[in-house]
This record gives C-alpha cells, sequence and structure tokens, in this order.
C-alpha cells in the first residue's frame, strides 16, 4: 500500500524509529496520527515536521485498552477514515535474569510490547476492513527469534508480537488488509532511556563497531515494506545473519550469542 494520500497511525511516534517512521510518511504525502506516550517527544516530532498540518498528536499507552479503542474514535473522527498503523511502541526490560526479575517489570513489558500490540488490532482492525486497501505493520524484534540472556521476558513479548502478526496475516489474506512483520536488528535509539534501563559495559569497544542501523534507515526499511506488502522484513544484517543462522543451527546460534553479550555485558 502506497502511503501518499493514506491516513496512517505511528505509535511511538515521539522518538527513534517510530520518530523516523512519522517525518517519512509525511515526507511521502501521507496524513499521519504520531502516538506517544511521552507529550514532549511528540511536540519534538512536530518541530520536526515543521508543524505540517498533515500531522496529528495523541498522547497515550497501548498498554491501556481503553485509552486505544478511544485512540482510533479520536483518530478516525479527526481525519475521517484509517488506512494503517504502523505500530513501532516497545520497550526492553533490565539486563536481568529470569529467574531474578521482579513481576511488575515482567508484566510491564508484556502489557506494553504484547497487549499494547493486540489492543491496536481489536481497536483499529475494524476500521481498517472498511477501507478498500489498508495494512498492519508490526514491529517485532531480532530478539522474537534469537534468545538473549537477560532479554527473555523481552525475547518472549516479541516472539509472541511475531507468531500473533503472521497468524493475523493467513486470517485476513482473503481481506483488502495487508499484515507485514519487521524484524529489527541493533538500531541506534533511546531504547534504553525510554525504558527507564541503565546500560552497563565492560568493555571498551567502541559503538561504531557494532554497526548498529540508524532509526532513519530502519524507518525507510519499515516504509518499504509496506509499500510493497511485504510479508516479512528483517531490518540490517544482524538481523539477516542471525535468521539464516539460527534456522541453520539454533544452539551454536543461542551459545554465539550468549559468549558474544558475556563479553560486552561482564
Amino acid at each position: 500500500m502506497k502511503a501518499n494520500g493514506k491516513v496512517l497511525v505511528v505509535t511511538g511516534g515521539g522518538n527513534g524509529i517510530g520518530r523516523q517512521v512519522v517525518l517519512q510518511l509525511l515526507e511521502k504525502g501521507a496524513k499521519v496520527a504520531a502516538v506517544d506516550l511521552s507529550e514532549k517527544g511528540l511536540k519534538e516530532t512536530q518541530k520536526l515536521a515543521s508543524k505540517n498540518n498533515n500531522l496529528s498528536l495523541h498522547i497515550v499507552n497501548i498498554a491501556d485498552k481503553e485509552a486505544v479503542f478511544q485512540l482510533a474514535k479520536d483518530i478516525h473522527k479527526a481525519h475521517g477514515a484509517i488506512d494503517g498503523y504502523v505500530n513501532v511502541a516497545g520497550i526492553i526490560q533490565p539486563f536481568v535474569h529470569v529467574n531474578d526479575l521482579d513481576y511488575d517489570v515482567i508484566e510491564r513489558v508484556m502489557n506494553v510490547n504484547f497487549y499494547g500490540t493486540v489492543h491496536m488490532v481489536k481497536a483499529f482492525l475494524p476500521y481498517l476492513l472498511q477501507r478498500e486497501e489498508a495494512h498492519i505493520v508490526h514491529v517485532s524484534s531480532m530478539g522474537g527469534f534469537v534468545p538473549v540472556p537477560g532479554q527473555s521476558i523481552y525475547g518472549a513479548s516479541k516472539a509472541a508480537v511475531k507468531l500473533m502478526t503472521e497468524g493475523l496475516y493467513a486470517e485476513l489474506k482473503d481481506t483488502h488488509v495487508q499484515v507485514t512483520a519487521i524484524y529489527p536488528g541493533g538500531v541506534a535509539t533511546d531504547i534504553s532511556k525510554n525504558s527507564n534501563v541503565e546500560m552497563k559495559s565492560t568493555t571498551t569497544d567502541k559503538p561504531s563497531k557494532m554497526k548498529l542501523l540508524t532509526a532513519e534507515k530502519a524507518a525507510e526499511i519499515i516504509i518499504s515494506a509496506m509499500e510493497k506488502n511485504r510479508y516479512m522484513v528483517m531490518a540490517g544484517r544482524d538481523a539477516k545473519f542471525m535468521n539464516f543462522l539460527t534456522r541453520l543451527a539454533p544452539k551454536f546460534a543461542a551459545k554465539m550469542i550468549a559468549n558474544m553479550l558475556k563479553k560486552v555485558m561482564g
């Protein structure tokens, strides 16, 4: 589905990948409803968009079911239609093993990453089914198919998004609603800060050596996937490589990631 002239909702629109998706969609001629928990972040996005009249701002926590359903009503009322959404919003967990992870953290990660995605589907799909052409894009993660020690709950939440999105594609294959799943690898964003997670490293390796995908490039990949009606897309060389390796030798891939993380985190 081409973005030009469409009304598209973007969660996580106040920072990182979500912000870049908003800005690039606006450049393509879309009307965009940017959603985020941070009013400050949304206003910064608006500033970067030069106060584009095709942009509306919505302060919503997607983990709040009632708020998401109201969001869908508000956006439909404001724009007259909804042609699709890109669900980017998500958080990671502290780098803590499951045995030592508090339940409130577990529930927060699942509520935002998984249930937030469920709320978006349930609230927006009825509107999308009314359109002659519509699209759903869910951003999962490389962590949804590669186990990362200290991110097991985050990985579980993204694995749930993965399978639900693939199931949704199958359920909607005979409708006008297309479904795309995105699996980013490492992306240079403030997700740790926005998730209230402190990152510690015991190495002197520079971040540039990790060759992280930029938020701008990740957004470009996401929008291209939507416009080409792709089923799934691995965003970044690391995601592509680990997808291949996990399919070929899953146990080896798990050990490799664990060893790499041990070197970085100590």
